[in-house]
């Protein structure tokens, strides 16, 4: 692991985390040159939301890669027969990076690759996926992601979360910041959340402000668990609703969310909508706007800058949630 402080992806926004190992796979497969002449092709494949893009893009941004890449050409998987339209991009060295969301057929792949390798056989791909089946169209052994090891994730927690303080002053705090890192490790370990709780927590380093929050977020996985047999984390990653009225401090008032952007769907976030942050929310739970609203989970701090936003439908719309199990949660008090 690296000890470099993260502090300098915080505030220079220039460092990743981890994923040195991959980064390093990225890096020779771009650098090195193809043995057989044809377009090679890289699969990078991991669950939702662990970091694919942000690596691929961090990769992108190396001046090495730069300097042998002067196009890199960033395209969906639903329309990848569009590259036809990018044809003059492709005739000098070029990167095509193709973000599979839906499965495609191997004839069209084969359409799509045939048109690639008559343009430029000097062409090398990466392919983004959830889906493990879309190794089958690399050249190349994929890169696997996996989620951050307890380790990583309690290391990559708890320096998000006292930021420039230091935690030897606080060991309390640092005892509640291990019971948060468990919790979202055992829950799949989003970094998504870890960003965004951290984000709140380094706001005020109080032993019961971190308490507090940490309740309420185990009180969320306790009450989807009880309703819906699933962590919320995997639910948002199927594309279902999320009950998050913890969150609102107001039982009468049931707050649930719908992503927007799911492993099976991605649809465009309603701009019109009004907008908070779950930060803002469980700092002050009446910020949040009467009837529907967009609430915003993170917004990534370094490139592809991903937003994680999620649809509020108006209360009234959504029916009482099911009474919990009454099942006992380990806690940080304990």
């Amino acid at each position: 692991m690296s000890r470099r402080p993260y502090d300098s992806y915080l505030y220079i926004d220039n460092f990743m985390f981890g994923r040195h190992t991959e980064k390093q796979k990225l890096l020779n497969f771009l650098l090195q040159r193809s043995p057989d002449g044809a377009p090679a092709v890289l699969p990078v494949i991991g669950s939702f939301a662990v970091g694919k893009k942000t690596l691929v893009a961090h990769v992108c941004a190396d001046e090495r890669v730069r300097s042998q890449f002067p196009s890199i050409l960033h395209l969906k998987g639903e329309n990848i027969l569009g590259i036809v339209d990018h044809e003059k991009a492709l005739l000098g060295m070029a990167l095509v990076v193709v973000e599979f969301i839906s499965e495609i057929d191997d004839v069209e792949w084969e359409e799509f690759y045939s048109f690639v390798t008559r343009t430029n056989r000097s062409i090398k791909m990466i392919i983004i996926s959830t889906h493990e089946r879309f190794a089958r169209f690399g050249s190349v052994r994929p890169v696997f992601l996996n989620k951050l090891s307890y380790e990583e994730l309690q290391y990559l927690f708890k320096t998000l979360a006292f930021g420039s303080a230091d935690p030897m002053e606080r060991p309390r705090l640092v005892q509640i910041a291990e019971e948060y890192a468990r919790s979202l490790h055992s829950g799949g370990g989003s970094l998504i959340a870890a960003n965004g709780l951290a984000h709140v927590l380094r706001r005020n380093l109080n032993d019961d402000f971190w308490l507090c929050i940490l309740d309420r977020c185990l009180r969320v996985i306790e009450r989807n668990f009880s309703a819906y047999g699933e962590n919320p984390k995997d639910r948002i990653e199927q594309g279902h609703e999320v009950d998050l009225s913890d969150f609102s401090l107001h039982p009468h008032s049931p707050l649930h969310i719908r992503p927007y952007t799911s492993i099976t769907a991605c649809v465009p976030v309603n701009q019109n909508l009004p907008q908070v942050t779950v930060g803002e929310l469980l700092e002050d739970p009446s910020v949040r706007p009467r009837g529907e609203f967009n609430l915003l989970s993170w917004k990534s701090r370094i490139p592809p800058y991903t937003c994680f936003a999620h649809f509020v439908p108006n209360c009234s719309d959504i029916p009482e949630s099911t009474p919990l199990s009454g099942r006992k949660r380990r806690s940080a008090r304990e």
